[in-house]
């Protein structure tokens, strides 16, 4: 049986077990728009949150008969609502990963598009 609850409410229940907050989940088109908060003292965007993102957004598009990401644009926030910074993954990405997109090309491809607020810094 498959979860018919909305796409957002699943993934918020799923990403909490991990550490992330979902705070807006929105479709945008065929873009998934979404915005979390993450409890770290960390003040960049790390490799291991984005890949907890995009892990659990692809294990909900294989469970859920009819659906999938289109693209997803993130922003993590501090649990004080200051931008983290801001990545994505583009619709295409998600379609070609494990035809002609490898995962490691698609994840340096995810981790190219983290911005860090304008702060130079680099993702961790």
């Amino acid at each position: 049986m498959s979860d018919q609850r909305p796409i957002g409410t699943v993934l918020e229940n799923r990403l909490m077990g991990e550490g992330v907050y979902v705070t807006d989940c929105e479709r945008r088109g065929d873009d998934l728009v979404l915005e979390y908060e993450v409890v770290t003292e960390t003040p960049a965007i790390t490799s291991h949150e984005v890949g907890t993102v995009v892990r659990t957004v692809l294990a909900v598009a294989d469970e859920r008969e009819g659906w999938e990401p289109g693209g997803l644009e993130a922003t993590s926030t501090t649990t004080d609502g200051a931008v983290r910074g801001t990545w994505r993954v583009e619709g295409d990405w998600f379609r070609r990963l494990h035809d002609d997109l490898s995962e490691v090309e698609f994840s340096e491809r995810v981790l190219g598009t983290v911005d860090l607020a304008g702060d130079g810094q680099q993702v961790q």
